[in-house]
């Protein structure tokens, strides 16, 4: 079995939180293992928490924040230069 990057895509199930779920799996390659969290659920929550997220929607790769994500949201150059859709090798 090969190597995964694990990708986090936390939300609250809002309209604003859809486009970039949409973008971070448009972007993931095969070594990429996204999974949605909503935060609204406890576990989610406490997930976020865990990672000192404080906005929404929020990326997290291989247990690290993406550093778009602190405060204005996901994007996608930032996504990829944290790896998001570059195959493990």
């Amino acid at each position: 079995m090969s190597a995964k990057r694990k990708v986090e895509v936390f939300t609250a199930g809002c309209p604003v939180c859809e486009p970039a779920v949409t973008m971070v799996k448009q972007i993931a390659c095969p070594s990429c293992q996204v999974e949605v969290i909503d935060t609204r659920e406890e576990a989610g929550a406490r997930k976020a928490a865990e990672y000192g997220l404080k906005s929404l929607p929020a990326v997290v790769i291989d247990g690290k924040p993406a550093d778009c994500c602190a405060g204005r949201g996901p994007d996608e150059a930032t996504l990829r230069a944290a790896g998001l859709g570059v195959p493990l090798g």
